[in-house]
């Protein structure tokens, strides 16, 4: 099979087989814009029939051969679940929600409740079902979407990054109610087969059963079970690029500064039982962050609040908020789903319209600035791609900034060029950016913040959708840009990101900043992480359950172990 979308020239994915047996996770990798999500679009038929796109060869569903079935007979065998799951939700209560799919099967009413409530109990929001989806956590919302997909029956179950969006209580909520889908009480697995689009490996890792790799180009690279693949050709897979798991990425650091292992870990556990089972050198010894005698300060927020809605609706989002970001620190926002993260970041870069007299960055209130004043201040990267897309073209949409601002076409052009090449958009220059993959949406997106040259940048969650490789990229970029002077500020869930790039860490929970302070000692606040309702990252999640080298368990970031960087 493969399959080429409309205005492009390369099929992706592209001559791929392979087959999901009953009661099987398999887990779908490959590099940003090898075909991942086109794949499982074609699962359901939406691929052919909805979206414009030229598919060869047969997909085959339950004895339906997708591009002659209709993607409502489909939808009775396979259920996707997307990365976002307010954008399934079109109900009042979450009972409703999951009774909507069954009713436009014209079920009778006793089955329609019978296939609701068996798919609520399997993923625990039974004794919410009288409830409104808004009160359910990010977590709550994706489970919600997931028994959608159950009570429809299908024998196949689609997740494309189903955890892209949430925090990390979210995400174990997330694969709990996976894990109760496809493991039988008598440990055997159950009939749900399920095909998984998902980069955080560290979550999934002990679900899956086998895993399916394509290659840059679209191409079936490996197909097996999952140690066979991630283990056996790890060093294939780095030279993809593919995102493998932290505990593995930690072991092939220690093994290139002459640690032996007995084996290669895939989990946290693994790489704790193995580092506990061998004798290990004194680790590195912690570098402190150099201190600047003159402190300047890029970015103040001063009992910041900020309200949404109207009237009796209205809701603060923010609460007395106060925050200082130094000229050329790299700060990193965390917190759960809801905690205000998005809001404040959007409320620095102007997006949303903060109180003045609130906020200064460089010596302007965006509260009191026009648009293009603040853009010339602080560059600015959407959670969502497509929502600050403007123009017609992936080179229009990098120029438009620099035009706007009277930059010379030549200028314009040596720039739009180099970051082409640089973010890997080349080939797709004169493509329409809706019409990307979403990897390359959001480089385009951070492209387009980048090229201006502000010197602050304040971006939200900038790796999502990001293979390894594009990701390590990026962030290289971040920090080769922040030791030149610019002040990078991200919101993101992945604390080990968090962990290995950010200097300063700002923790929110309920709208309030609950902490502001050096990366490492935030992290090393176990009690500080729990009321947040994060979860450490995996790399300090192994170190700390150390028995035999205590000296090595305050170590958090890839970059403390002893070791070099890997491609």
């Amino acid at each position: 099979m493969r399959i080429r979308h409309d205005d492009r020239e390369q099929w992706t994915p592209d001559d791929v087989s392979f087959g999901i047996a009953p009661g099987e996770v398999v887990l779908l990798l490959g590099p940003s814009g090898s075909g991942k999500s086109t794949l499982a679009l074609a699962l359901n038929g939406l691929i052919p029939h909805a979206l414009p796109a030229e598919l060869e060869g047969t997909v085959v569903t339950a004895g339906l051969d997708t591009a002659e079935a209709t993607v409502a007979q489909l939808s009775e065998h396979v259920s996707m679940v997307f990365q976002d799951p307010d954008a399934q939700i079109v109900t009042g209560s979450v009972l409703d929600e999951v009774c909507f799919g069954p009713e436009n099967l014209l079920l009778p009413v006793e089955d329609v409740l019978a296939r609701a409530e068996r798919a609520l109990r399997q993923v625990g929001l039974w004794e919410r079902r009288t409830e409104n989806p808004d009160r359910l956590s990010g977590g709550g919302r994706q489970r919600l979407a997931i028994a959608c997909a159950l009570a429809m029956g299908g024998e196949l179950l689609v997740l494309d990054e189903p955890t892209a969006n949430l925090d990390p209580a979210g995400i174990e909520e997330v694969y709990a109610a996976l894990r109760s889908l496809v493991s039988a009480p008598d440990g055997s697995r159950g009939d749900h087969a399920i095909l998984l689009v998902e980069h955080n490996l560290d979550a999934a890792i002990d679900l899956v059963d086998r895993v399916v790799v394509l290659d840059r180009d679209g191409r079936l690279r490996f197909d097996g079970p999952t140690r066979e693949v991630l283990i056996g050709h790890v060093s294939e897979l780095l030279e993809l690029g593919v995102w493998l798991p932290v505990a593995t990425l930690a072991a092939l650091r220690l093994q290139e500064a002459g640690v032996r292992l007995p084996s290669l870990p895939l989990t946290p556990d693994e790489l704790t039982a193995a580092l506990d089972a061998i004798e290990l050198p004194a680790p590195p010894t912690a570098v402190a962050a150099p201190v600047g005698a003159d402190r300047s300060v890029a970015v103040r927020v001063d009992r910041l609040s900020v309200e949404r809605g109207r009237g009796r609706h209205r809701t603060r989002i923010l609460h007395e908020v106060s925050l200082e970001v130094d000229a050329g620190d790299f700060l990193a926002v965390i917190g759960t789903n809801g905690a205000g993260k998005t809001t404040l970041l959007q409320a620095i870069a102007g997006v949303v319209q903060p109180p003045r007299g609130r906020i200064d960055v460089g010596g302007i209130d965006p509260g009191r600035s026009d648009v293009r004043t603040v853009a010339a201040h602080i560059g600015f990267v959407f959670q969502n791609p497509e929502h600050q897309f403007i123009t017609h073209t992936v080179h229009d949409e990098l120029a438009h900034g620099l035009r706007i601002r009277g930059v010379d076409e030549p200028e314009v052009e040596r720039r739009v060029t180099e970051l082409l090449r640089r973010f890997g958009l080349e080939s797709a220059r004169e493509v329409h950016p809706f019409l990307l993959s979403g990897g390359q949406k959001r480089r385009l997106s951070v492209g387009s913040a980048l090229i201006a040259g502000a010197p602050v940048l304040a971006l939200d969650e900038p790796t999502f959708g990001q293979d390894r490789a594009r990701a390590n990229e990026l962030l290289d970029l971040l920090a080769e840009l922040n030791t030149q002077g610019t002040t990078v500020i991200v919101v993101t869930h992945d604390l080990q990101l968090v962990a290995d790039h950010a200097a300063h860490v700002a923790v929110m929970a309920d709208g309030r900043l609950l902490a502001h302070g050096p990366t490492g000692a935030v992290l090393a606040d176990d009690d500080l992480i729990q009321r947040a309702g994060l979860r450490a990252p995996p790399l300090a999640r192994a170190m700390r359950a150390l028995e035999h080298h205590p000296e090595w368990r305050r170590l958090s970031r890839l970059a403390d172990l002893p070791g070099t960087d890997l491609p």
